[in-house]
């Protein structure tokens, strides 16, 4: 049976309520503004409601009947965010954490997902007020262990182990903050229950493949779980305006585990991705409503914990070789910054089958295009050889700025030529040999410039429109073909 609708007065400049008509509103004393509108009453009980509206009243919680909101007069999220204190965390999600916003991180097993959420709850704690970090996979104490990991006193001070203290303060935390709350629990009812009562900054659920209702009889981590406990903590978020973070597995392929349903429900969806036999940590934006998805974040795993690597670039080109067959330096533009990138190719004879294509950081169907265009606008014979291209520290570029520079790379590799290890590489290549310009050259050139590269070779378009750089030159080429001049 359909509720039946009742007649409310709003004020059309402050969006008060009253029962009856008056000619002035009784909270901003607006004349002739209150306009008559129906609505109904919903049940506050309603665990299908994503959020429940607020009033005005003193505590901001009580609930009313749903009404519409001017567009106009509702506050923009972008003044409001929340410092993680964690730099290259708050690049990814675009400035901080939106207040109300739900982000899903996702990452391998022991890549270091709690460990920078940790590391962002105990900031959040430390300067903005509670913060409630629930686990359905670990007790207190094995948090509490990782907590003491991340800050205690690394030997030689004569202190205890365990001890809450950093021997590294710009690096680590310092005293565990006493606004920082853990709770082992899996029943998403009692983690709403928890939140009502502690009212806390920042909601922390780890994992939701671990949370279950009550209400539905069907195992933790399948398809209804998953939306049942989305659902509750979207309502959370949105409801008491309060960031929440969810923690999420990934599969051996490195796609999210389980119902794929949370994707669509999160404000921002941030992949963490890295070897854990090497020490660099990439975090990626795949979705993000409140920012950019191309920005990426880089860490470097310590016993001390994430630590922040600001400077990408010089890191991943510290190891290049000076002139060495087969790499060449490149450039991305990622977010709102340049990336400089080495890509090393090789090529070998094919013994007998059929030669291989293999390619780490870029998409082995792009590589086999550019093989291609080799093969016909060259003349290079690589139907007998294998081929293997990588970019170097396992970052895999978007977009198609590397083009001529793995183009580049395999020519260098198969013809045994060297690439001044000075020179910058980058373009978009056609199917017709033609290199089609690239966005942000001038603050790569910038990049490349302060990171010492003495040329730059891009598409003619790009040349054309910079301006001349003192310290650097720039070499504009129209065709694939013209790459046998930058070869020594």
């Amino acid at each position: 049976m359909a509720k039946k609708a009742k007649t409310v007065f709003v004020c059309n400049e402050c969006g008060s309520e009253n029962s009856k008509w008056v000619g002035q509103c009784p909270v901003c004393g607006a004349w002739n503004s209150m306009f008559e509108q129906k609505v109904v009453d919903y049940n506050e009980d309603d665990k299908r409601r994503r959020t429940s509206v607020k009033t005005g009243s003193a505590d901001g919680k009580r609930s009313r009947a749903v009404v519409p909101e001017k567009l106009s007069v509702v506050r923009s999220g972008e003044t409001a965010r929340i410092d993680t204190g964690i730099g290259e965390l708050n690049r990814v999600l675009g400035g901080g954490l939106v207040p109300g916003s739900l982000t899903l991180i996702s990452g391998e097993p022991g890549i270091g997902k709690s460990t920078i959420i940790l590391q962002a709850a105990q900031h959040i704690a430390e300067t903005r007020g509670k913060v409630l970090y629930v686990s359905g996979e670990e007790s207190e104490e094995q948090i509490k262990i990782r907590a003491d990991r991340v800050c205690r006193t690394l030997g030689g001070t004569g202190q205890d182990a365990g001890a809450s203290t950093c021997q590294f303060p710009e690096r680590g935390w310092g005293n565990i903050s006493d606004n920082l709350f853990i709770l082992a629990e899996t029943n998403i009812e009692n983690v709403s229950a928890v939140c009502q009562t502690l009212d806390p900054e920042f909601l922390i659920v780890d994992s939701i493949q671990t949370m279950y209702s009550s209400d539905i009889e069907s195992a933790p981590g399948s398809v209804s779980q998953v939306r049942v406990c989305g659902n509750e903590l979207m309502k959370i978020g949105k409801t008491d305006n309060i960031p929440v973070f969810i923690v999420a597995h990934v599969t051996k392929s490195g796609e999210l585990a389980g119902p794929r349903i949370i994707e669509h429900m999160v404000d921002c969806v941030l992949s963490f991705t890295g070897d854990r036999s090497n020490e660099m940590r990439i975090l990626r934006s795949q979705k993000n409503r409140f920012g950019t998805t191309s920005e990426i974040g880089a860490f470097e795993m310590a016993e001390e914990g994430l630590i922040e690597i600001e400077n990408l670039s010089g890191v991943l080109m510290e190891e290049m070789a000076t002139d060495s067959e087969g790499a060449v330096a490149t450039a991305v533009y990622e977010g709102t910054r340049p990336l400089i990138l080495e890509v090393q190719a090789l090529t070998s004879t094919c013994g007998i089958g059929f030669p291989r294509r293999t390619a780490i950081g870029i998409d082995n169907s792009r590589l086999a295009m550019l093989i291609a265009v080799l093969e016909k606008k060259m003349g290079l014979r690589l139907d007998n050889q294998d081929v293997y291209v990588n970019i170097v520290g396992g970052i895999r570029p978007e977009g198609t700025y590397t083009d001529l520079a793995v183009a580049l790379a395999v020519y260098s590799s198969f013809k045994g030529k060297k690439l001044d290890s000075k020179t910058l590489v980058l373009g978009e290549i056609g199917l017709t040999g033609d290199l089609r310009a690239v966005q942000n050259s001038d603050k790569i050139i910038k990049e490349a410039e302060r990171l010492g590269f003495e040329k730059v070779v891009l598409p003619i378009k790009n040349a054309q429109r910079l301006k001349a750089q003192p310290g650097i030159k720039v070499i504009g080429i129209r065709n694939i073909a013209e790459v046998k001049n930058i070869i020594e």
